[in-house]
């Protein structure tokens, strides 16, 4: 079998980078082992750049159809008693300040944003196929090895993308090395109705807690942190004590919490980090989980493999465009944009990971004192949302950290447009070799 692009791998990523290059009239081909959706919670949380790029491949009309927007997202800390800690005891990260038409989150359910994708490729059937479950195994030869039911058969590409997640046999394949780094925490993840008036992004915690809720449709997503391998004995407590732990730190979710009669659709989380020593090789590139995993603060993981498939698929759809489809060497582009990109947000997921990490009644003072004077520096409130957003990458200075930690007051003055609009990325910067 042949095709111009295969793609191991049919989650968000792949998927994304599959409509890209069937919109530009390339034959692709998409394997996905999985034989049915993945009970496994992923990443649903998108960002403004994202969304921006869901609407330049057409899909964002059903995509905000069935999400769910977030302005903001607000933090609330809490002292030992759950009553609030002090004057910095609530803050928020408003999308608002941005200076885009997409300037919110939104949540959608994972599946179903890869049905829209999957909907939208078949929609270029002529040069459209997907294969499930079908599992990439190796390179033979300069050619794909994959596995479909009890046969094992090839497959010839021109270019080859692995977006198989963390576990990935492309990235084995052209022995890119990484080094992963582990954190002091794990998270129990479960869905749970959501309350009508429940209708904005929360993080609660205390000096020693930690709670994520993220508002879908109709279900809250939630993320609670337990300390690092201790998910056994913390389950040997029953269903009662875990309960009994959410429901402190959100008491207007406690009869929703409730329904959970055992462990069974509670799922434990282990974050950890890498980024892996190249993207490309030759004629073989990859994205996503295989190239970085991130700790998931704020749905970084997915972001970063749609705008990762983004910009290989603009890429390599340029390069049909302009009959260069052969010149593997052009490759290098992508991996010049996303890589610098991806361990900008990498660092700052870490910090903000650390940040929650350690527990303490110092630590959380001071943990709240950032987040607070955060949001009341016009300066640094920017800077943080913009690096979230995807939209742009504009670092902190020491100012910005001595006014963070109380070293210095925090600046009145407000953004100007062009000081907003100064650090967005640019359609040079996205795809600088338009202007090759």
């Amino acid at each position: 079998m042949k095709t111009e692009v295969l793609i191991s791998g049919g989650g968000v990523g792949g998927l994304t980078l599959a409509v890209l290059l069937v919109q530009h009239e390339i034959n692709v081909t998409v394997v996905e082992q999985m034989p049915k959706d993945s009970p496994i919670y992923k990443g649903e949380l998108l960002q403004p750049k994202t969304l921006e790029i869901l609407e330049h491949v057409g899909v964002i009309d059903q995509v905000l159809e069935s999400g769910h927007k977030l302005p903001d997202l607000s933090f609330h800390e809490l002292d030992r008693d759950y009553e609030f800690l002090n004057k910095h005891a609530k803050a928020k990260m408003d999308y608002t300040v941005l200076p885009t038409q997409s300037n919110f989150a939104l949540m959608i359910p994972h599946e179903r944003l890869k049905e829209i994708l999957l909907e939208e490729a078949y929609k270029y059937d002529a040069f459209f196929t997907y294969k499930k479950p079908t599992r990439f195994l190796r390179f033979e030869n300069g050619k794909a090895v994959v596995k479909q039911g009890k046969d094992e058969y090839n497959i010839e590409a021109q270019y080859y993308v692995g977006a198989e997640g963390r576990a990935s046999p492309t990235r084995d394949g052209i022995e890119a090395t990484f080094d992963p780094s582990y954190y002091n925490h794990h998270f129990l993840t479960v869905t749970i109705p959501r309350p009508a008036p429940l209708t904005q992004g929360r993080i609660i915690t205390t000096d020693q807690e930690f709670l994520g809720l993220f508002p879908l449709p109709d279900e809250v997503r939630t993320v609670f942190k337990i300390k690092k391998d201790t998910y056994k004995s913390f389950k040997e407590k029953g269903i009662e004590y875990f309960h009994e732990r959410f429901s402190n730190l959100a008491p207007d979710l406690k009869s929703y919490v409730e329904t959970l009669k055992d462990y069974s659709k509670i799922q434990l989380m282990i974050p950890y980090q890498y980024h892996i020593d190249r993207y490309v090789q030759n004629n073989v590139a990859v994205l996503g989980d295989a190239a970085h995993t991130v700790h998931p603060m704020a749905g970084e993981g997915m972001n970063m493999a749609i705008q990762d498939a983004d910009i290989l698929g603009m890429l390599l759809g340029w390069m049909k465009q302009t009959k260069q489809f052969n010149q593997t060497n052009l490759l290098k582009h992508y991996e010049d944009v996303r890589r610098k990109r991806s361990q900008f947000l990498l660092q700052l997921s870490n910090l903000s990971a650390h940040a929650y990490s350690y527990q303490g009644a110092f630590i959380q003072k001071n943990r709240a004192r950032a987040v607070k004077r955060m949001e009341l520096d016009p300066f640094i409130h920017y800077k943080q949302v913009l690096n979230v957003s995807g939209l742009g990458m504009k670092p902190f200075t020491y100012k910005d950290r001595l006014i963070q930690i109380g070293g210095l007051p925090t600046r009145k003055a407000t953004l100007s447009q062009a000081q907003r609009e100064c650090p967005l990325f640019n359609r040079t910067e996205d795809y600088p070799w338009e202007e090759n």
